[in-house]
């Protein structure tokens, strides 16, 4: 079993900036890839960005890509995201997930554990 825990949303005016983190228990952090995803009110669930296990590599979906940031800290065992040049857009309910296998990190379903998710709101 994994536990996953975010922190961080809150409301941000457009062009601003917040930092995400998702602290992780249960299992050996280092052993599992994360990722972030994001749910808009009306809206499936989407793929935000993953970063493997070493955090040597990591995705990002166009929509975010150059202003947002994933990274992790082993020894913390969390994983962050950086967000900066916030948008409207960029509203929604943002979930970290484990992977503990090796399933495409892209993908919704090759994450077994999801966290309750944090509340970002962008205002114009």
């Amino acid at each position: 079993q994994v536990q996953l825990v975010e922190s961080g949303g809150g409301l941000v005016q457009a062009g601003g900036s917040l930092r995400l983190s998702c602290a992780a228990s249960g299992r050996t952090f280092s052993t599992y890839g994360m990722g972030w995803f994001r749910q808009a009110p009306g809206k499936e669930r989407e793929f935000v960005a993953a970063i493997r296990r070493s955090g040597a590599i990591t995705y990002y979906a166009d929509s975010v890509k150059g202003r947002f940031t994933i990274s992790r800290d082993n020894a913390k065992n969390t994983v962050y995201l950086q967000m900066n040049s916030l948008k409207p857009e960029d509203t929604a309910v943002y979930y970290c997930a484990a992977d503990l296998g090796s399933g495409v990190l892209t993908h919704i379903r090759a994450y077994e554990y999801w966290g309750q998710g944090t509340q970002v709101t962008v205002s114009s």
